[in-house]
């Protein structure tokens, strides 16, 4: 499969530290991989040279074979790269019907028209609801986002970024703070994503890691160690030395 998110020597500096060094990474078309290292290893710097958030001290990054190195966060959505955050970013007095419609708005470009009632956009409320069937939300979609267990809040953000018809998504860290039956639950959704989602993601938890990615790329002080299949991964024995720990035998 052709690599449909790419770095070249990715590099970001502040002062004399590089957070972020000669990263060359390579995401398929469809693929769930997994970006993983412990505290400080430079995941998130990463995430946020990836959206445009951060500018690189050097290298590129490139979106379906075209370099997007100097566009703006919202030129690289436009594009398909879309993200989620580490902490929640929702409307809290709307219903999850509401939330989602109104992302389905700003993709369409009926951002400008926020004042009228949201059930006036038929066919954006339609897609809504059909983006809700598909993460098993629409038994909650009339119900305020504020109301809902922290598991169901991570599904909703993930709904409001599907509702940009992204190609390549990333997430970042989706089950932080989210109870382990609710983030087995959210894994599993996620994983029901269809394949034209391409899925890049930043998780502490190797359970989760490793049931859900097909390739799992290491970062160690903010430099790649090494990239590979699950099953690899867990018997490389550098990452059991700076990260894992034997933990990964089992």
């Amino acid at each position: 499969m052709a690599p449909v998110l790419q770095t070249r020597n990715l590099t970001k500096r502040f002062g004399g530290f590089a957070a972020c060094s000669d990263v060359s990474l390579s995401v398929e078309q469809g693929a769930r991989h997994a970006l993983i290292g412990p505290n400080g290893a430079g995941k998130t710097t990463l995430i946020n040279l990836l959206t445009g958030f951060l500018e690189p001290s050097a290298g590129e990054v490139l979106l379906k074979g075209e370099t997007v190195t100097r566009l703006g966060q919202h030129q690289r959505v436009k594009r398909g790269l879309v993200r989620t955050f580490q902490i929640n970013q929702l409307f809290a007095e709307m219903t999850v019907l509401e939330s989602v419609t109104l992302s389905v708005c700003e993709r369409l470009g009926l951002g400008w028209s926020w004042w009228k009632p949201v059930g006036s956009h038929g066919a954006a409320v339609d897609e809504a609801a059909e983006l809700l069937d598909t993460l098993r939300l629409l038994d909650v979609a009339h119900e305020k986002t504020r109301n809902l267990a922290y598991g169901k809040q991570r599904l909703i953000e993930i709904a409001l970024a599907l509702a940009s018809k992204p190609q390549v998504l990333l997430l970042d860290e989706p089950a932080a703070g989210v109870p382990t039956g609710e983030s087995r639950e959210l894994f599993e959704t996620i994983g029901r994503l269809p394949r034209d989602v391409t899925i890049l993601l930043i998780e502490h938890d190797m359970n989760l890691v490793f049931r859900f990615a097909e390739r799992i790329t290491v970062m160690v002080g903010g430099a790649m160690l090494t990239e590979d299949v699950p099953e690899a991964i867990a018997n490389d024995r550098r990452v059991k030395e700076v990260y894992l720990g034997e933990a990964l035998d089992g």
